[in-house]
C-alpha cells in the first residue's frame, strides 16, 4: 500500500496543498514505515489532474490524501482504484495520522469544479 499526501513542501511537516493537480509536490508515504519520497509536481498547462493521477498509478499508489479533486482528475483516480480522502489543512503528518486513525472521509464525488489550464 502507498499513500499520496499533496504537499506544499518536501516532508510531512508541511502543511498541504489543497489542490490536487497543481499540488507544489506529492510525498509518496510508506504509511508502515513513513518513509517519504518528495516529487515535484510539473504539471502543463492543460489537464494538470489527468497528468497527476497518471504519475500516482504509475508509482502504485492506492490512496490519495488532499484537499480537492476535479470531475476528470477524480474519474481516472476511480479507475486506477485509487480512493481519495479530502481534508483541507494540516502538516501531511497530521493528515496521514488522521486517515490512519480512520478519522478522514473517503470521497465519493470530485469535490472542486473543472478546469481549464492555468499556472499557479
Amino acid at each position: 500500500m502507498r499513500v499520496c499526501v499533496t504537499s506544499t513542501g518536501q516532508d510531512l511537516d508541511a502543511p498541504i496543498d489543497p489542490r490536487f493537480g497543481r499540488a507544489r509536490y506529492f510525498l509518496f508515504v510508506d504509511p508502515d514505515t513513513q518513509a517519504v519520497e518528495a516529487v515535484e509536481n510539473q504539471p502543463g498547462a492543460h489537464g494538470a489532474g489527468v497528468q497527476a493521477t497518471q504519475l500516482l498509478a504509475d508509482r502504485g499508489v492506492s490512496t490519495l490524501l488532499t484537499g480537492a479533486v476535479g470531475p476528470n482528475a477524480f474519474d481516472g483516480l476511480s479507475a486506477a482504484g485509487i480512493d481519495v480522502y479530502a481534508t483541507q489543512s494540516g502538516s501531511g503528518r497530521e493528515v496521514l495520522a488522521a486517515y490512519q486513525d480512520g478519522r478522514l472521509t473517503r470521497v465519493a464525488a470530485p469535490s472542486a469544479p473543472g478546469h481549464r489550464g492555468g499556472r499557479r
